[in-house]
């Protein structure tokens, strides 16, 4: 299999980030410019609900396995990492069954990772995808941790983190090319506080319309190697289990509390209104790789709690600009 070069610069680095895109030249809406600093006679502020954390399901959880390949070359200062093949994945899809790929990072460079390519709707998936990082010294090869993740592609929302596996290289015979079959665990990266996102809710039952504004978020997960993130919104409009309609908001570099100020309009007829969930996901932009899934909300009559109570204030105020807190989540 021809080699995923991760870059032309040695030890699997990235080329310079200076050319991502600056998200410019997208307005913010006016009619939400003031949101973020103060509240206006006619929005009603409300605190998040009390709401329990989703429990993960339990450490013994089998979440399938994986096959891979490490060895080092000290000849040529290369370090080989080939990704062959899962088993048992579990299904994350409707469909009951999955979209597997693997992100790969020597810890600790988190920030420049590798990806296999996806493949669709299978559990037992094979990849055969050779990654070689060049030029990349023993001493340092030592020095890392090979991390693979397992997660589950989802073009619309957010990738599901299947499973992962930790090994230090320290640890491995690297003169010899070595083939492990590793029991996934649970990802790690899934817990812990994810930042909170300020959404304000507007009905409007004569135009037929839901104005979601995005307003600003505070604390967000740092994302990148230098503890920060590329925030962004993504707002999907959801009928039933359809994808009717997607807005998103600029990106904002490097930063944890963004102020976003933009709102966006949604066509919601009365008799659909049942049936419509909104989905808000705030994404970390990456110009060399996927984009991260910082953390997400869902907005419907049968979410949790604190979803449902801004829902039923929305429609218990119509045409008024209801606000709420809402923490985001895996």
């Amino acid at each position: 299999t021809p080699g995923n070069k991760p870059g032309s610069s040695p030890r699997g680095q990235t080329p310079d980030e200076t050319g991502r895109r600056q998200g410019q030249g997208h307005e913010a809406n006016s009619s939400v410019s003031d949101l973020a600093n103060s509240v206006t006679s006619d929005m009603l502020m409300l605190s998040p609900g009390s709401e329990e954390d989703d429990h993960e399901g339990p450490v013994c959880e089998k979440l399938g396995r994986i096959q891979f390949s490490v060895g080092y070359s000290f000849q040529d200062s290369t370090l080989t990492v080939k990704i062959l093949k899962g088993q048992e994945l579990p299904a994350k899809d409707f469909s009951g069954t999955s979209d597997p790929f693997v992100k790969l990072y020597l810890l600790p460079d988190k920030k420049h990772k590798l990806e296999t390519k996806v493949k669709r709707k299978n559990l037992n998936p094979h990849w055969n995808e050779t990654f070689l990082f060049e030029g990349f010294p023993y001493e340092k090869v030592v020095q890392r941790t090979l991390y693979l993740q397992v997660l589950d592609y989802d073009r619309f929302s957010r990738n599901d983190p299947i499973g992962e596996v930790s090994i230090p290289l320290n640890k491995l015979d690297l003169a010899n090319m070595q083939t492990f079959w590793k029991e996934l665990k649970p990802c790690s990266d899934g817990s812990g506080s994810r930042g909170d996102l300020l959404v304000s809710l507007c009905y409007n039952p004569t135009a037929n319309t839901i104005t979601v504004s995005i307003i600003k978020a505070r604390n967000l997960k740092a994302m990148d190697i230098g503890g920060t993130s590329d925030p962004y919104v993504k707002v999907w409009l959801m009928n039933k289990d359809k994808r009717v309609e997607k807005k998103k908001t600029v990106v904002m570099k490097r930063c944890l509390n963004p102020v976003f100020n933009e709102s966006f309009p949604f066509d919601v007829p009365a008799h659909v209104l049942r049936e419509t969930t909104i989905i808000i996901t705030v994404m970390d932009k990456d110009r060399l790789s996927r984009n991260d899934v910082i953390g997400k909300i869902y907005l419907s009559w049968k979410s949790g709690p604190a979803e449902v109570k801004h829902w039923k204030d929305m429609m218990g105020h119509p045409r008024t600009t209801v606000a709420q807190w809402h923490a985001l989540k895996a």
